[in-house]
C-alpha cells in the first residue's frame, strides 16, 4: 500500500510518500481500501506537533475518509467486507489502505459519493453538538457564525436552518458570503467591511444573537461576544484564527450569558450511545437533502501537500478532498 508518512513532527514539507505493508486487521478491526480522505484542521496541528493528540512515530496523517471494507477481524459484528463506510480514526486517511476500529465505522448508503462520505462526520458531528447539544439552539432563535464559509462554519449554517434559527454568517470576503447565501444563510457579514459590532447590531435589531459560534477565535471573539443576546450562548468551538483570545469575566456577568466548550471527540468518546444516536440523525438529515458538505475542491492523493498549502492559506470553502486517482 501507499501512505504518506509523518516521521518527524516539523511539519508538511518533511511527510512522505512511500510503499509499506498492508496490515491485517486484529480484533474489533477493519481493513479499508480508501476510495477518499479530507482535509481537517487539526491534520495540518498533529504534523506540526501543535496538536493534543500526539500518535507515536512513524503515523499516517489523516483522521477522516470514506472507504471499502476490504477485510474483517475478529468481533466484529454488523460490518461485512463490500460494505462502504466512513470514518474518523484520527490518523491513517492519507493512504490506500488503513485500519480502523469498527465502532468508528459508519456504514454510508448508496446515496453518498466517496467525497461526502469523506467530508461528513467531523464537521456535522462536532456542528451538531455544538449547536444543539451544548448550545441549545432553538427554532427562531439567531446564530451568529464566525468563519461560516469553512468546513464545521458550512455544516453550521445546514444544521441551524434544520433546526429553524435563522443565521448569520460572518466571513472574509464577498465571495464566502455569497457561498454562505447559497448555504442558506440569511444575512452575511464581511469582517473587512466595516464595523463587525455594528453590522451585528444592525442585523439583529439591537438585541445581539441568542447563540454564537466560534471555530476561529482571534480578534473576533471579544467584539462578537459583547453583541451578544442576553442569556446568549458562546460556543467555543476552535482557534482557526491562530490565536487564543482572552475575554473580560464581566461580559459574561453583564449580559447573563454563557461561555461553552465544544470538544466532540471527548463527547463521542464519553458519551457514545448518544453520538451515535446524534450521527444517526445527521444520516437522516442528509438522505433528506437538508444537509450536504460544502466540497471546495477534489484533487490526487498524490498532490495532499498543495492541499495543506491551500489550507494554510485560509482561502478554502468547506472541505478539501483528496482522492486515490493514481497510485
Amino acid at each position: 500500500m501507499l501512505a504518506w508518512l509523518c516521521e518527524k513532527t516539523t511539519g508538511v514539507d518533511d511527510l512522505i510518500r512511500k510503499e509499506i505493508p498492508t496490515p491485517t486487521p486484529g480484533a474489533q478491526e477493519v481493513l479499508i481500501e480508501i476510495e477518499a480522505a479530507s482535509l481537517n484542521f487539526p491534520d495540518l496541528l498533529i504534523v506540526q506537533n501543535k496538536y493534543q493528540l500526539k500518535p507515536p512515530l512513524p503515523f499516517v496523517p489523516g483522521a477522516e475518509y470514506a472507504g471499502i471494507i476490504r477485510a474483517v477481524g475478529e468481533d466484529v459484528n454488523g460490518l461485512a467486507i463490500g460494505t462502504r463506510v466512513a470514518c474518523l480514526s484520527s490518523t491513517g486517511g492519507f493512504a490506500t489502505h488503513t485500519l480502523a476500529p469498527a465502532k468508528l465505522c459508519l456504514p454510508l448508503s448508496e446515496r453518498f459519493t466517496p467525497e461526502d462520505g469523506a467530508s461528513f462526520i467531523m464537521t456535522y458531528a462536532t456542528s451538531h453538538h455544538a449547536l444543539i447539544d451544548r448550545g441549545g439552539l432553538q427554532a427562531g432563535e439567531t446564530v451568529l457564525i464566525l468563519g461560516a464559509a469553512g468546513g464545521v462554519g458550512s455544516a453550521a449554517i445546514q444544521i441551524a436552518k434544520a433546526k429553524g434559527a435563522k443565521v448569520i454568517a460572518a466571513v472574509s470576503n464577498a465571495e464566502k458570503c455569497a457561498t454562505c447565501k447559497e448555504l442558506g444563510a440569511d444575512e452575511c457579514i464581511n469582517y473587512s467591511e466595516g464595523d463587525f459590532r455594528e453590522q451585528i447590531k444592525a442585523l439583529t435589531g439591537g438585541l445581539g444573537p441568542n447563540v454564537i459560534y466560534d471555530p476561529v477565535g482571534a480578534q473576533w471573539a471579544e467584539p462578537a461576544f459583547r453583541s451578544i443576546a442576553w442569556r446568549g450562548r458562546y460556543l467555543v468551538v476552535g482557534f482557526a484564527g491562530g490565536n487564543i483570545p482572552s475575554i473580560p469575566l464581566n461580559l459574561m456577568l453583564l449580559k447573563g450569558a454563557s461561555v461553552i466548550g465544544v470538544f466532540w471527540g471527548d463527547f463521542s468518546r464519553r458519551e457514545y450511545e448518544k453520538n451515535k444516536e446524534m450521527l444517526k440523525e445527521l444520516m437522516e438529515w442528509y438522505e433528506k437533502g437538508l444537509i450536504k458538505p460544502l466540497i471546495d475542491s477534489v484533487s490526487d492523493m498524490a498532490d495532499l501537500k498543495t492541499a495543506y498549502a491551500k489550507m494554510s492559506s485560509r482561502g478554502v470553502k468547506g472541505k478539501l478532498v483528496l482522492k486515490n486517482l493514481s497510485q
